[in-house]
């Protein structure tokens, strides 16, 4: 895989839909914890598929968890998960499905302990404060970190499911607590500007 590619992280390939979110959003810092919740339900719908398969899907995913309201998805019952096994605009996949409404309820618990999800996810950074790497190429970035090893390891522990440190340094990643895109793409050089 080519490390940048128009100017980009190569990753994003030149698929329409990955250059927007990986332009707009990805990297960027994320302080909503409804659009953390957000990437929490879809890195874990993720695991084992592709980033741009559940970014396809993206819609759907909205439409069936409730614009991603984690107090509404966390009263959703048994039915709600039948309903959704029929779903064609998420992954049907039962465990993956049931385990968005646990982590809704788990993420509540989260917020009214440290008084938002972001201030969690803050406790597990030095100081604090996101990561920027300054990787030159796709090889270099890893698929884990102290700081999501730490953190998914808690997150475990609470009852969370599909969130293994791979999947929480993804999350990590697209939330913008650690910036991954390269020295060369077109991004970083926006933050050079701006900073």
């Amino acid at each position: 895989m080519q490390d940048i590619i128009n100017g980009r992280c190569g990753w994003c390939k030149t698929d329409e839909l990955y250059v927007k979110y990986h332009d707009e959003e990805w990297g960027k810092l994320v302080t909503d914890d409804r659009r953390l919740f957000e990437f929490l339900v879809l890195e874990s719908a993720q695991a084992g598929l592709s980033w741009i398969t559940i970014l396809r899907k993206r819609e759907g995913y909205r439409k069936a968890f409730y614009n991603f309201d984690a107090g509404l998805v966390a009263q959703m019952t048994d039915e709600d998960v039948e309903r959704l096994m029929q779903f064609d605009g998420i992954v049907k996949n039962r465990l993956k499905i049931k385990s968005t409404i646990t982590n809704a309820r788990l993420f509540l618990a989260i917020q009214k302990e440290f008084g938002s999800f972001y201030d969690y996810t803050l406790s597990f950074f030095p100081d604090r404060k996101p990561i920027i790497n300054a990787f030159r190429s796709l090889s270099e970035i890893p698929v884990s970190s102290p700081e999501s090893d730490a953190m998914s390891k808690d997150m475990k522990k609470r009852g969370f499911k599909f969130f293994g440190t791979a999947i929480c340094y993804a999350h990590l990643q697209a939330s913008g607590f650690i910036d991954d895109h390269l020295t060369d793409c077109l991004c970083r050089k926006v933050v050079r500007q701006d900073g």
